[in-house]
């Protein structure tokens, strides 16, 4: 197991690591709430990357790491994943109005 300390060198060797491998690689996802610890894996059973942090905005970052590996398994491992960004992708649909069934 390898812990990387950097955020960019971890999102690039897992993605590294699924394209070399995607019938394989696994991602979890793993948060202790009375340490307020978040820890990210990423192995394909030989090689193991982790990404430990305790800080609140590296949410965003995972949920970016997220919207990367939903990319590659979707349009394949050869898929162009620099376009994709966190939540803003999400919040361009509208949503609906009303407040239910019309009585």
């Amino acid at each position: 197991m390898v812990y990387i300390t950097s955020w960019d060198e971890f999102v690039e060797r897992s993605a590294q690591l699924f394209r070399a491998d995607p019938d394989s690689t696994r991602y979890v996802m793993k948060y202790r709430h009375c340490d307020g610890k978040l820890v990210l894996k990423v192995t394909d059973d030989k090689e193991c990357l982790k990404f430990k942090t305790d800080q609140a905005q590296d949410a965003k970052k995972m949920e970016k790491l997220n919207n990367i590996f939903f990319t590659l398994m979707s349009r394949g491992p050869d898929a162009d994943v620099s376009e994709v960004t966190g939540k803003e992708q999400t919040e361009a649909q509208p949503g609906k109005k009303g407040r239910g069934r019309k009585q």
